[in-house]
């Protein structure tokens, strides 16, 4: 395998070169979990790794909870399957929650008022199933807790940890909060070993080829962990090194190229979040133009036969979206037209018209 072959190869592991799954918490499962901090993005991050996707199916997928929007890797918000939930939260909770101390008490949030936050929030939820993060603010001033200043979202943080909470499905546009168990079905328990040998396997499967350090980055969990899980299930997987960096994945990789194949992925995608070393995709004259800043954002990206090509963004109109691209170098007529044919699938996944 080539360096050039790395992007190509990723792309039809995560399931956007070629698409075989029909439902939502099918492609979450895959990748095991998909950042979702930008909600609208994170949407379509699931539509484009579906055939013939819509946000449709993807909001009903999360209203009938089989697929779960929460904290999880990195401490970060993300999809998970609704089988997943109950292990990647317990391999990851007490890693995130103790990273949060310091800010906590910078907070004056301590075990009294969690414990307060605990009792309120589940005698609410039980009466009334969901509620807004507004109506949970709102319950917890009344009783005495400020949630101003970030109070409010590091209480919503640390109780989805914990796995009391979770979100809901939207209720208008604004967010919602259920209770976990309520909603989710627990599964045996899985030992730490055995979680992270899940954790190893189903990432290096729907996300190589990768390294070990784009492993633990991804997982927001150690050097010596990411190792542990490795270990356990490397006889499934296999190793190339590559410009001196050994890389894991599932044997088979497809390294069919497409011709004139152009994706157009969301702020945030897998494709670039899921690993800390992206330059396989994105070439460092432009990663001040997809990561502007230092805030974290990721914006959204034009994708050349495996390459981060430019950026793009839609403006919803009346009767349909425009669509705008913002390219690092002009593209051949092939490719425009392919970039059209996927604009026009991003336009069908929201069921409107497209202008360009």
């Amino acid at each position: 395998m080539k360096p050039a072959d790395i992007s190509i190869a990723r792309l039809w592991h995560q399931q956007i070169a070629q698409p075989v799954f029909k439902q939502p918490q099918q492609v979450v499962h895959w990748l095991c979990a998909m950042q979702a901090q930008d909600f609208a993005g994170a949407k379509w991050s699931i539509g484009l790794r579906l055939e013939n996707g819509t946000e449709k199916q993807v909001v009903k997928a999360l209203e009938n909870r089989s697929v779960i929007r929460t904290w999880a890797n990195r401490g970060t918000l993300h999809f998970v399957a609704a089988s997943d939930a109950h292990w990647i939260l317990d391999l990851l909770s007490s890693k995130s929650i103790a990273s949060s101390a310091g800010r906590n008490r910078q907070l004056e949030l301590d075990e009294k008022v969690f414990a307060k936050c605990r009792k309120l929030i589940t005698a609410a939820l039980e009466k009334q199933t969901q509620l807004t993060r507004n109506e949970i603010y709102a319950l917890l001033e009344e009783a005495g807790i400020a949630t101003q200043a970030q109070r409010g979202i590091h209480i919503l943080w640390r109780l989805s940890f914990e796995k009391l909470i979770c979100f809901g499905a939207h209720q208008d546009k604004q967010p919602t909060f259920i209770l976990l168990d309520q909603h989710v079905a627990k599964e045996a328990p899985v030992s730490r070993d055995e979680a992270l040998a899940r954790f190893a396997e189903r990432y290096f499967t729907s996300h190589g080829p990768a390294t070990l350090a784009d492993f633990a980055w991804w997982g927001g969990i150690t050097q010596t962990d990411a190792k542990k899980g490795l270990e356990q299930v490397k006889n499934k997987l296999v190793s190339e090194t590559i410009a001196g960096q050994t890389y894991w994945m599932q044997p088979n990789l497809p390294l069919q190229k497409t011709p004139s194949a152009v994706h157009l992925l969301p702020g945030f995608d897998e494709y670039l979040l899921g690993y800390k070393d992206r330059s396989a995709a994105l070439h460092a004259d432009h990663a001040g133009k997809v990561v502007p800043g230092s805030n974290g954002m990721f914006m959204p990206t034009v994708v050349v036969n495996g390459q981060v090509s430019g950026l793009w963004k839609r403006t919803t109109g009346k009767k349909n979206i425009s669509f705008e691209t913002d390219l690092f170098n002009p593209l051949s007529q092939a490719h425009t037209t392919a970039m059209k044919k996927a604009a026009k699938a991003y336009a069908q996944y929201l069921d409107t018209d497209i202008a360009f």
